[in-house]
């Protein structure tokens, strides 16, 4: 049987390396043969190693996925094009109704199913890997999505306000993890490191807590310390320890988490 060859482009490597071990899972017969940071390395990596299939984050510099794919498409025998990309629902509906088959960061399992079994039926099929996908169909997703971006965007008087942070790379041992938030317990700053606490155990980031105040969701992680950060959900309760400080109890855990006076306001309700 035929090795199906594949390409991931994103302008983020951590990223790329866990859609590649996505696939690993959903789709072990398909080899990655290629990795690309930006448009121009993908097209020319596809004209190299010239995949079955590509994968194209939507926003890239020097050109995004949707101009690669108007490169492809313009070519003979152009691959099978996923679209990966980080809009929000509003602009997905742009996506659900074009020719095209996306993925939204980061892909989860249960979707990438069943892109790979869309994928997997054309290339049984013998379907061309540019049906329904033409440079007109990729001009019009593309006005699509500006105007779902526009749609949701805030008035020109105020700046739109910055993402909260979803995912994190993380060292652990001598391996490199790919953490979403909603798995964190606790942020707790070191000398160079930040400790990431989790239930199945610790892991370290470079990040500085105060960077991490500014990309998390003030409402389901609180500081209570300069050194610390603790998700909303963790908390238990809290309790006063001998010497006046109020510490933090977590459910489940046993260690207990100092609240500076800075922030003990945030559990006067408590």
């Amino acid at each position: 049987m035929e090795t199906l060859r594949a390409l991931i482009a994103d302008d983020e490597e951590h990223l790329r390396d866990y859609l590649e071990g996505q696939l690993k899972t959903a789709w072990p017969e398909l080899k990655v043969v290629a990795k690309a940071a930006n448009g121009i390395d993908a097209l020319r990596l596809i004209g190299e190693e010239a995949p079955d299939v590509v994968f194209l984050d939507i926003r890239m510099p020097g050109m995004t996925g949707l101009d690669v794919a108007a490169r492809l498409v313009a070519d003979a025998t152009p691959p099978h094009i996923v679209f990966v990309t980080a809009f929000d629902q509003y602009a997905v509906e742009a996506f659900e109704h074009s020719a095209v088959d996306y993925l939204l960061k980061p892909a989860s399992l249960e979707r990438l199913d069943k892109t790979v079994a869309k994928l997997k039926a054309a290339l049984r099929a013998k379907e061309p890997a540019a049906a329904g996908i033409t440079a007109a169909t990729l001009q019009a997703l593309l006005a699509q999505l500006g105007g779902a971006a526009q749609a949701v965007a805030a008035p020109a008087t105020a700046p739109a306000p910055a993402p909260t942070l979803q995912w994190i790379r993380a060292s652990q041992g001598d391996q490199t993890r790919l953490i979403s938030v909603d798995e964190v317990i606790y942020f707790q700053s070191n000398d160079k490191y930040t400790s990431v606490f989790l239930a199945d155990g610790e892991s370290l980031i470079r990040t500085p807590i105060s960077k991490l105040r500014e990309q998390l969701d003030e409402q389901k992680f609180w500081q209570i310390h300069r050194s610390v950060i603790v998700a909303a959900h963790h908390v238990a309760g809290t309790r006063q320890d001998f010497r006046g400080r109020l510490m933090v109890q977590l459910k489940g855990r046993e260690e207990q988490l100092v609240v500076s006076r800075n922030y003990v306001d945030l559990f006067r309700q408590m």
